[in-house]
């Protein structure tokens, strides 16, 4: 008794440590007292016991143990850190519990892992019961599984992961132990009621016996889905809602019944099967033998191999290739079907990872349908549509198109069905306008086809069409087809069954919800939402939905107007019958008098027939004709010729005029658009069927028919009315290609006013396509291209106009156009949309890329391998915009990219980025195969290797956005590389575009913990990387998934990530708002200039930092983005900035508006304003770093004759590259690619930020101030007057600035700045002399006036603004200097000049009367 009477004394906690089992007995009953009394979770009672709880499950004595597991359970239901034993309490119960014999201690620790279950630990007690399964002892096993199956039942398949424990299921069932096989047979009917036929591939390996047992019991099951009935802390609203229903008796509706189940994708419950290590030695060899036998024998073998499921990923490039090789060259069709078979295994058993080859073999696959035998175009079928599964419609969208005109029937038919199922796929997410509105074209064509097959085939792939977007969204695509082929359309459309669909199109659900494709082979069926998730963008189902329900009231008027009107051919008699009816009988008696008086009579008799007749009791085509009739467009009076121009507008204006119809009439418009008298009728006319049947439709073929004709003055007319036209209605829809051989022509011709008006209407133009068009212009005279040049020079810097006009059909149209804007989603950035770019003639570098030039690049000789790169780089530098379709060269420059010679590394990123810019979004397919080992090359050890990289990379995000870099497990894999060197640049490079997107895909949670482990990373760079890009993952994932997968980490870490997530959560930035949408009409989808010039070759230096905003340049939408800064400065400062609504656009410069335009402008103001938040999240962090002493070094330099002395007439390279370097140790890096940029607008841009910095920055600016002063003396030799302004601004702010900190400049800083500064006080502009001279007034101030003064001297022998130089001279002198002798005495010296010169005595008077005045 006196040892009881011993730990009777001690405190709880210590009672529960001790040696006696009767004490940790007493220890355990008291605890678990005072825990059901502590009311609150958080006390710091709690605490005492968080390194005892493994103890009381542990127990060595079975009494205190059962005890012990009690008070556990009481402890983490009641206490708030009870999470943080889960481990090891877990760990505890597997090896010490369920080894027990009483039923009551199994059962409490059952319930203990449940409870922490509850808790949202579930990912940690599922891995250690897992654990748990390679114990050796059965009872241990058998307590595990049950605990699995209660998990399961209670919680859900949405709490419970069910892939691991899938994986366990065969090994479990070849247990000897009969009670392990029962408990997992037991386990398997319970996953089987959550996941139904996505159970049974991976229990394909057990026995039949127990297998036909499984079945058995699956058969008894209820066919309804089952509920979750037990709930997580944070789910107390379903917690609520499933007790209300049990009190009330209820069932739940069916939604809720599918959200409890989740869709499990029985591939991914499978293990993956590595073949090539499985793959013959020999089958490289084989495979091109001459004997068929043998090639057969290769693929047999890789036939099998390929019958696994699920296939490990791997480097399937050498594979892929033989295999398209003898689907496109063997003539055994035994072997051509055998080769099929194995690619759409292959396919299947990769998935999303089989995409990277897609572009390589769909083309062989399609052209290979030329093959009349059934069983190979079968195989080639399966072949392609697995194929479809792993990548997406647009990405493949450029090789259908190629072959859909070719000559053979059955290519057309098989790619036409192909495209009818590929649809069926689809959703209206995922097929999108832009996407689709090529193949409608295309499909159209072969409706006309003579083949039978050919035409039925099309008009099944239309009906799909027609049903998965719905009617609305097809008709204004099929405007040109009759009647009878539309009705056989929909026809086709009833037929069609659309997969998990009720409705057509699932017009009725968003995109998200829409259910995963169910196709009938198990290997080809896609995993759910794949097929969708590849290609939609993130939000184009809600925004379109949203789009819709705003816009209904206004579109509902318009409905009859929505579709082209389609109107069959009449023929003569049936005109003039018709024509009978309306008009007056004298009028179609004189139509064709041989008296003039009674033609002009007639007319007007017509016109007032016109203006009175209704609308639908218009015959628009009969009265065309009969104006047409004899003499017709042929009249030689006059006045009779106006009005019958003036009645076709008419017509054209007010009656349902169809393209038909202005056929009949667009050869005479044309034919008298140049006469001096009637011109202005005819292009009024032209007007007016543009309004009716469209500007694009009707400039082409009006200008097809003015150069078929060789009357110069009706070529320059027409070209004249069209570059107006362009203004009126805007961009949308011209095709480009035709206008540009169109004005070719024009530009050779030797009329010189052809050639002036071909000029005028390049100038409109590049109002919308920017810098890209002049290079379709190289190839002209130096001569023409410098007039070309100075017609752009005039348009540079001006916004196109809002659109006038509209085409009165172009309802549908235009909210076709809306919705291809909203499908613009980041991706970020670049890539997407409708984009002038995609209107360009694009070559196809296919048949270049010669095994010859794969194998130079290849080459053992790096001045072999040299030489091949080279080739390359010149092909695509000739070919300036290249297709999709780029052969083997993704294969060749990925191995160049891990070369152990760097110079040729730099070289394959160079030509990269040149891929970049002439294949634009189309770059999208090649990020896997292509864009991902650039991501690897970042992990060099030389600088500027990792440099380039990163400049290659961003050159290939701006045209492809984000969302295919963040898909897959590609970007994780690569964290995955213990590599400082690439960690840091990946998760700066993340930290950097992640807050600039709206959603990312679920994929980047597989970052997450690399990201973690990042955190604790030796090198201390990627830990500051890493924590950097904490806040930015979790604005996207949340903190709670993230807090969640810190759960798995070792206690230690944990504790150290969860603090830094806590941090990261105060710092989270906010997603970028929604696109915002302007009202009105639609703005011309072509991007800016900065967008579409940032496409040109290679040999542009500067490649931007960041996704480039596209702006567009339609119909008045401006050039401008419509971000606003915060406030300028506040304290008051001589001549105080305009506040600027813009950062992009300056205040305008006097007498000029070529200032970016701003978001008022109306109805083209929306697309602009679509993507304003990537440049708001690029300059969170500072512009300028405070580096001591870097200015002093920079002097030191200069003196020492180590960089060049900041002296020239113009500045040439050599300069522009020192400055670069000098500014990139001390700018951010985004400004200064801004400031570097070749569009001015982003230099506005950039100064506009620089202004708004001013203050809050101001130690940073004056330390950076040398490279400051240095970059704006560049600016001083630009010739845009907007940039000069925003420069001048920014000017006087400085120098205000510099004067309030009392600073002052330094001979080095004065040298490099104020002899620029003087070469504007001869600018002819007032407002720029102004500013000027307010600038030199404050220069004083932080400068002696009497060191300006010799400036001021050496700019009197700038010949254009010596005078005005002086002049300034002796203001300066009068106000600031003084009237000391030395200095009137040199003043006077300048004043005198050669007396024969006359301007010499101009400068003298101006001189004097200031002195005196």
């Amino acid at each position: 008794m006196g040892d009881d009477s011993e730990w009777m004394k001690l405190p709880v906690d210590q009672k529960c440590e001790h040696k006696v089992w009767k004490a940790r007995l007493n220890g355990y009953e008291e605890a678990f007292k005072l825990f059901k009394k502590i009311e609150d979770e958080k006390s710091p009672e709690w605490g005492k016991y968080l390194g005892l709880i493994k103890k009381f499950v542990t127990d060595s004595n079975a009494v205190a143990q059962l005890k012990g597991l009690e008070a556990a359970l009481a402890f983490i239901e009641n206490a708030h850190v009870a999470g943080k034993t889960t481990g090891e309490v877990v760990s505890g119960v597997v090896t010490k519990v369920f080894n027990q014999p009483k039923a009551r201690a199994k059962e409490m620790g059952m319930d203990i892992c449940l409870m922490y279950i509850e808790m949202e630990k579930g990912e940690v007690v599922q891995e250690e019961l897992l654990k748990g399964l390679e114990n050796k002892n059965p009872k241990i096993v058998v307590a595990c599984i049950e605990t699995l199956r209660r998990a399961l039942s209670e919680f859900g398949s949405k709490i419970v992961t069910l892939k691991p424990v899938v994986k366990i299921l065969s090994k479990q069932f070849e247990s000897r132990e009969k009670a392990v096989r029962d408990e997992v047979k037991l386990l398997s009917v319970e996953i089987y009621k959550w996941i139904r036929d996505a159970l049974r591939p991976p229990l394909q390996n057990i026995t039949s016996v127990q297998l036909k047992e499984l079945e058995e019991e699956w058969v008894k099951l209820p066919s309804s889905p089952p509920k979750q009935t037990r709930f997580l802390r944070s789910q107390h609203d379903l917690k609520a809602k499933f007790e209300h229903h049990q009190a009330q008796g209820e069932l739940s509706d069916g939604e809720d019944e599918a959200d409890t189940v989740v869709a499990v994708d029985p591939y991914e419950l499978l293990e993956a099967v590595d073949i090539l290590a499985k793959m013959p030695k020999d089958f490289y060899d084989k495979i091109e033998a001459k004997k068929w036998q043998e090639r057969k024998e290769a693929l047999e073998a890789i036939e099998t191999l390929t019958k696994n499921p699920k296939l490990e990923n791997g480097d399937y490039g050498d594979l892929v290739r033989a295999l398209k090789k003898v689907v496109g060259k063997d003539a055994n069709v035994m072997l051509v079907t055998l080769a099929a078979k194995c690619l759409a295994a292959l396919a299947s058993g990769l998935r999303k990872k089989f995409g990277t080859y897609s572009g390589q073999v769909v083309p062989t696959i399609l052209e290979k349908f030329k093959e009349k035998k059934p069983q190979v175009v079968q195989a080639l079928q399966e072949a392609i549509d697995a194929i479809f599964l792993t990548t997406t419609l647009q990405n493949l969208s450029e090789d259908i198109l190629a072959v859909m005109d070719n000559k053979n029937p059955s290519i057309k038919q098989q790619t036409s069905l192909f495209l009818a199922r590929s649809f069926r796929h689809c959703t209206q997410a995922t097929l999108p306008k832009s996407v689709l509105k090529p193949f409608c074209a295309a499909l159209i064509k072969q409706v006309n086809d003579s083949a039978p097959e050919v035409r039925d085939a099309a008009f099944e792939a239309l009906g799909t069409a027609m049903k998965v977007v719905g009617e609305k969204a097809v008709n204004p695509f099929l405007s040109d087809l009759d009647k009878l082929k539309l009705e056989k359309i929909k026809e086709s459309a009833d037929k069609v069954d659309l997969p998990g669909k009720k409705g057509a199109g699932g017009e009725k659900k968003p995109a998200a919800k829409a259910p995963p494709p169910a196709e009938a082979p198990p290997k080809s069926s896609a995993p759910p939402r794949k097929a969708q998730a590849s290609s939609s963008k993130s939000s184009a189902g809600p925004s379109k939905k949203g789009k819709a329900a705003s816009a209904a009231g206004g579109k509902s008027k318009k409905a009859p107007e929505s579709k082209d009107f389609i109107e069959t051919e009449l023929s003569i008699e049936a005109c003039e019958e018709k024509a009978a009816a309306v008009l007056p009988a004298s009028c179609m008696q004189q139509l064709d008098s041989a008296n003039w008086k009674e033609r002009l009579a007639c007319m007007e008799e017509f016109q007032k027939a016109v203006e009175t007749m209704d609308k639908a009791d218009m015959p628009c085509q009969a009265l065309v004709r009969m104006l047409a009739k004899k003499p017709g467009w042929k009249e030689t009076n006059f006045q009779v010729m106006q009005m019958k121009l003036h009645i076709v507008a008419l017509i054209a204006q007010r009656g349902q005029f169809s393209k038909t119809s202005a056929s009949v009439v667009l050869d005479g418009l044309v034919d008298k658009v140049g006469d001096v008298k009637c011109g202005g009728n005819a292009k009024e006319g032209l007007t007016a069927i543009g309004v009716a049947c469209s500007l694009p439709w009707t400039a082409e073929q009006v200008v097809s028919m003015v150069f078929a004709q060789k009357n110069p003055k009706n070529q320059a007319e027409t070209l004249n009315w069209l570059a107006n036209a362009m203004k009126e209605f805007g961009f949308v829809g011209i095709n480009v290609k035709g206008f540009i051989n169109n004005v070719k022509t024009a530009l050779g011709a030797t009329n010189p006013a052809v050639r002036t008006a071909a000029i005028t209407l390049l100038g409109v133009m590049y109002l919308y396509m920017g810098a890209p068009l002049r290079m379709f212009f190289e190839d002209e005279k130096p001569a023409l291209l410098t007039q070309i040049d100075a017609q752009f020079e005039k348009m540079q810097g001006q916004s196109p106009p809002a659109p006038i006009r509209f085409t009165k059909k172009s309802a549908a149209a235009e909210e076709e156009e809306g919705d291809e804007t909203e499908e613009q989603e980041e991706d970020g950035g670049g890539g997407g949309g409708q984009d002038i770019m995609d209107l360009l003639p694009r070559t196809d570098i296919c048949d270049k890329i010669t095994s010859d030039l794969v194998s130079k690049i290849g080459d053992k000789n790096w001045k072999i391998r040299k030489e091949g790169l080279d080739e390359t780089a010149a092909i695509i530098s000739e070919a300036k915009f290249i297709t999709t379709n780029i052969g083997d060269l993704p294969l060749a420059l990925k191995a160049r990219l891990g070369d152990s010679n760097k110079i040729l590394v730099q070289q394959t990123l160079t030509i990269l980025q040149q891929l970049a810019a002439a294949i634009g979004p189309g770059l999208k397919q090649h990020v896997k195969a292509l864009g991902m080992p650039i991501i690897t090359v970042l992990g060099d050890s030389k600088a500027n290797v990792r440099a380039a990289a990163l400049s290659t990379l961003q050159a290939w995000v701006e045209q492809t956005g984000m969302k295919e870099w963040l898909e897959g497990e590609d970007l994780s894999e690569e964290l995955k590389r213990e590599n400082p060197f690439l960690r840091q640049e990946v998760l700066g490079w993340l930290a950097e575009k992640l807050p600039t997107l709206r959603t990312v895909p679920a994929d980047l949670m597989l970052c997450v913990p690399l990201l973690y482990a990042c955190l604790e990373d030796r090198n201390g760079d990627v830990r500051k990387k890493a924590q950097d890009a904490l806040p930015t993952f979790m604005m996207h994932l949340g903190h709670d998934k993230m807090d969640k997968a810190a759960g798995k980490l070792k206690p230690a870490s944990r504790d150290l990530v969860v603090a830094m997530l806590e941090k990261a959560r105060a710092v989270m930035p906010a997603k970028p708002a929604a696109p915002a949408k302007a009202g009105g009409g639609k703005s011309s989808a072509e991007p800016s200039r900065a967008a579409s010039a940032s496409r040109q070759p290679a040999g542009e230096d500067c490649v931007d930092s960041k996704p480039e905003v596209k702006k567009i340049r339609g119909g008045g939408g401006g050039g401008a983005a419509t971000k606003k800064p915060s406030s300028p400065p506040k304290e008051p400062v001589p001549s105080p900035p305009s506040k600027d609504k813009d950062s992009n656009a300056s205040k305008k410069p006097p007498g000029k508006g070529k200032a970016a335009a701003s978001s008022q402008q109306g109805p083209a103001g929306k697309k602009p304003a679509a993507k304003p938040q990537k440049d708001e999240e690029d300059k969170s962090g500072p512009i300028f770093v405070l580096i001591p002493n870097a200015k002093e070094q920079r002097i030191k330099e200069e003196k020492q004759l180590k960089i060049l002395k900041w002296n020239f007439n113009t500045p040439r390279d050599e300069y522009l590259e020192q400055l670069k370097t000098q500014m990139s140790t001390c700018f951010a890096k985004w400004l200064q690619d801004e400031l570097f940029h070749f569009d001015f607008q982003r230099h506005v841009k950039a100064i506009g930020v620089m202004i708004e910095r001013m203050e809050s920055e101001s130690d940073a600016t004056i330390s950076c101030l040398d490279l400051i002063l240095k970059w704006f003396t560049l600016r001083f030799f630009d010739t845009n007057t907007t940039v000069l302004m925003k420069v001048l601004e920014y000017l006087k702010l400085l120098f205000a600035m510099l004067n309030r900190e009392d600073y002052h400049l330094t001979e080095y800083e004065a040298n490099s700045f104020v002899p620029y500064l003087i070469l504007k006080v001869g600018e002819p502009k007032d407002g720029v002399r102004k500013d000027v001279r307010a600038i030199l007034a404050m220069l004083c101030k932080v400068y002696p006036a009497s060191k300006v003064f010799p400036f001021l001297m050496e700019g009197t022998k700038s010949k254009n603004s010596k005078q005005r130089a002086v002049h300034e001279a002796a203001q300066f002198l009068r106000k600031e200097a003084g009237e000391g002798p030395p200095l009137r005495h040199q003043l006077f010296i300048i004043g005198s000049g050669d007396a024969s010169r006359p301007e010499e005595d101009d400068m003298e008077q101006s001189n004097i009367s200031v002195w005196h005045g």
